[in-house]
């Protein structure tokens, strides 16, 4: 009998998302009797915690991200589809894919979350959230965008809200961006122009809660908002922003008047969850047993950002890497239990601790009870999110550019790639430029080319 026939006998293992939760859950079953089926509608891992800096121009999407393909190349039991699921149907234990139908023995659902705009989904196109490398792409787009504008805008109200940049959500990504963003204003662009001043570039970081980084110690929230202020941030809590639009937000009667607003306040589970008919949360996450599976399914388990998972003594599990990691791996092993007739365990989440960056050596770090922040949490940062980077080329290339960055205050990746929208600039600026300028605009467009 052929490996392949004998194979299409196993019990079919399919998971869905290529996150931290399922690429854990494909890799535990390596050598398991199984087979694996991973689906994702990209076909790349993406290193979530690290896209702050491709926003910010520090680090380009190859350095943080791996194709699937590639890191499961070696596992005989696993394949890779590229696929967009839109349903799973329970009852016949089956994938609706846009392209067709996937059985399964076993499902693990991995598809993580994505933006909440709190019910103001017309804000989104406005204010930029920060989940997939297209959207880090967009935001470094209106960034260096922004300065490029300023550059060459001659009345002064119109530079200097261009030159403010409004963060809404003081959690880990908006604390992340507003410092990331202070430091291009400050360092990486203060030589750059001949009109503006970059370093005269305001960053606002609003917050509806009385404090940064709700879920850290206030001694650690006390901390970040210090590091952030001294890297010249505003730091405003207790801001509810109540209006976004093209040219700023308003904050209860505040109006501030910024181009540039980018969206850091909420998450919403995968609405792929709906399509299970278990109970959810709020945020739209499944409410999984202590096993991680669903009620009156227990074929099917889910982990990561989308499972509203508890510990034993009831508190919530954090939507955090860590947690992703050892849920997808817990689902493998009960999978394997499963089948050896062996009783499905709990999970238990071993809380490592947690860590935040704020900027140059700017950081604050729990971890297992003990708070520090400042260098020694920073230094904590860079260590483990090289330590958990898929690849030793990718550690080695953020490695390096993380050490030439802050020798030399640079940040390489300073792209602006859709071209349409460079181009659309140009076009408004001819059109509203002075006589003289726009024919020296179309002089210099009819003179030939250099030979």
């Amino acid at each position: 009998m052929s490996e392949a026939l004998r194979s299409e006998w196993l019990p079919h293992v399919v998971i869905v998302g290529g996150g931290f939760g399922g690429l854990q859950a494909a890799r535990a079953l390596e050598g398991a009797p199984v087979r694996v089926t991973l689906v994702d509608r990209r076909n790349h891992h993406l290193f979530q915690p690290l896209l702050y800096q491709v926003a910010t121009a520090a680090l380009n999407p190859a350095d943080i991200s791996a194709p699937i393909r590639h890191v499961l190349r070696d596992q005989l039991n696993a394949e890779v589809v590229l696929g967009e699921v839109l349903a799973v149907e329970p009852e016949a234990r089956r994938l609706r894919l846009a392209d067709g139908v996937l059985p399964y023995d076993f499902l693990v659902l991995a598809t993580g979350a994505t933006h909440s705009y709190f019910g103001r989904d017309d804000w989104a196109p406005l204010a930029p959230g920060l989940k997939t490398v297209e959207d880090a792409l967009e935001i470094r787009r209106r960034i260096l965008l922004a300065f490029e504008r300023a550059e060459r805008e001659p009345d002064p109200a119109a530079r200097e809200a261009l030159l403010t940049f409004v963060v809404v959500g003081a959690g880990p990504t908006g604390v992340e961006l507003a410092g990331a963003l202070s430091e291009i204003a400050r360092h990486a662009l203060t030589a750059d122009f001949r009109h503006i001043a970059p370093e005269s570039a305001r960053v606002i970081l609003l917050e509806a809660v009385p404090t940064v980084l709700p879920p850290y110690p206030p001694r650690l929230q006390a901390a970040a908002r210090r590091q952030l202020e001294r890297l010249g941030v505003e730091v405003r809590t207790g801001a509810k922003v109540t209006s976004i639009d093209e040219e700023g937000v308003t904050v209860g009667d505040e109006r501030i008047e910024a181009r540039t607003v980018l969206w850091g306040a909420g998450v919403a589970a995968s609405p792929l969850a709906r399509s299970l008919g278990a109970p959810l949360d709020r945020a739209g996450r499944v409410q999984v047993l202590p096993d991680l599976t669903v009620p009156g399914h227990p074929e099917i388990a889910v982990v990561g950002d989308l499972a509203a998972a508890r510990n034993a003594d009831g508190s919530p599990v954090p939507g955090v890497a860590p947690a992703a990691i050892q849920e997808g791996r817990h689902a493998a092993e009960n999978v394997v239990r499963t089948l050896a007739g062996a009783p499905r365990r709990p999970f238990r989440y071993r809380d490592k601790g947690s860590l935040a960056t704020i900027g140059r050596a700017a950081a604050v770090a729990n971890v297992r009870g003990l708070q520090f922040s400042g260098l020694a949490a920073w230094l904590a940062w860079l260590l483990v999110h090289i330590f958990f980077l898929i690849g030793f080329r990718n550690r080695v290339a953020v490695l390096l550019q993380w050490a030439w960055s802050y020798v030399t205050f640079s940040r390489g990746a300073r792209l602006i790639t859709d071209t349409a929208e460079q181009w659309r600039f140009i076009a408004d600026r001819r059109a509203s430029a002075p006589p003289d300028v726009a024919a020296g605009h179309a002089a210099a467009a009819e003179r030939p080319a250099a030979p």
